[in-house]
């Protein structure tokens, strides 16, 4: 679109491997597709509402060599929602509400027409919101979980997966010398294709996630009846967010300023000790974390990311907005982010997930 001359490209929320292939493939779509000028906004929207020195200009020397390269050149933040926000000015006094007008106004300051928002479903809510104010908006998905509706797949997600199959396989060698059970705990608080993924590709016992709620008591007999076919340790994968039947998440902590409060975490080690008790193995758990949010990408994911990061400025310049970009089989597409906001996908009980793992023996605690 010819009133399109410069757009902003932006990172939000938590950070995931591809998010610097993302924006390596706006800005050279940009300019050498476009000839557009691009601005990164630094640390997410709270840039947006300081403005200044978090507007940098992006050229193809600033993105050079960086597809390789975990986490963000522009950084991230992921408790600034500008529709409630919170700061303090230069005397000291708190402001509380809705800031998103000061957003929209230092956009109008730098001469950005148009915007690129990479990030999860937090971030891509206040990505509708502004494009409800008028903003020139296309999203992309990005999240570890692969929780977003309307994608097949959202970068990062590939390279968990592989992470947390990384470990596995590192921790099958001292389960089995020591005769041991060993649960890992992975990411997914609502969605559990982290950890039913990486039971498969790393051939554990059993997967416990948030959309099968669990009895321990099968887990443990699973255990057993390999022990009685002479497998003598077992690897149990358990999602953050799983939960036993009748029962309840394991909470970490609760983080009041944030907009995601509950953190999650601890699951493994419930599990583990539960096992040792029943099923007469000695148990240990560990916890995976941000091992799994860090570090190179992997091919698949630098390849989806730099799709998704070029296809994105085509949508602009077809005037699309308000839509996010979105992967079907192999064909790229887009959805409006008023469908896609609010909607996360989960993991289905008829799934090729679950039925693979079912057909391999590993137990999902029902």
């Amino acid at each position: 679109m010819s009133e399109i001359k410069r757009i902003g490209v932006m990172t939000a929320g938590g950070d995931c491997p591809g998010l610097n292939a993302a924006i390596r493939a706006v800005t050279k779509t940009a300019i050498q597709k476009y000839g557009l000028e691009v601005v990164g906004i630094k640390h997410g929207y709270r840039g947006l509402f300081l403005g200044g020195d978090n507007f940098v200009k992006l050229g193809l020397e600033d993105v050079s060599g960086i597809i390789s390269r975990g986490g963000t050149i522009l950084y991230s933040s992921n408790k600034d929602n500008l529709f409630d926000y919170t700061y303090t000015d230069e005397n000291g006094v708190e402001h509380h509400g809705d800031m998103s007008d000061v957003g929209v106004e230092n956009l109008k300051k730098a001469g950005i027409d148009a915007m690129v928002i990479i990030g999860g479903d937090g971030t891509l809510t206040s990505g509708r919101d502004f494009a409800r104010k008028g903003v020139k908006v296309i999203g992309v998905p990005k999240t570890i979980d692969n929780d977003l509706a309307s994608t097949d797949t959202t970068f990062g997600f590939d390279t968990a997966v592989s992470a947390a199959t990384e470990a596995i396989d590192r921790l099958r060698t001292t389960a089995e010398s020591h005769s041991r059970t060993i649960v890992v705990e992975v990411m997914g608080r609502y969605a559990g294709f982290i950890g039913i993924a990486a039971a498969i590709a790393g051939g554990c016992d059993a997967a416990l996630i948030p959309e099968i709620p669990y009895d321990i008591n099968k887990v443990a007999d699973a255990i057993k009846a390999n022990r009685a076919r002479g497998k003598n340790f077992a690897l149990v994968v358990v999602a953050e967010g799983a939960k036993p039947l009748d029962g309840d998440v394991v909470v970490s902590k609760v983080v009041e300023d944030s907009p995601d409060p509950i953190r999650l975490g601890g699951i493994g080690e419930v599990v583990a000790e539960q096992l040792e008790k029943l099923a007469g193995l000695e148990s240990r758990a560990t916890i995976l974390g941000h091992v799994q949010r860090g570090g190179t990408p992997t091919a698949n994911d630098r390849i989806l990311s730099t799709r998704y990061g070029s296809y994105a400025v085509d949508l602009l310049m077809e005037g699309k907005f308000g839509n996010m970009v979105t992967l079907k089989g192999a064909e790229l597409s887009y959805d409006s982010l008023e469908n896609v906001i609010g909607k996360n996908k989960a993991v289905e009980e008829d799934s090729y997930w679950v039925e693979t793992a079912r057909r391999i023996g590993i137990c999902l605690g029902d």
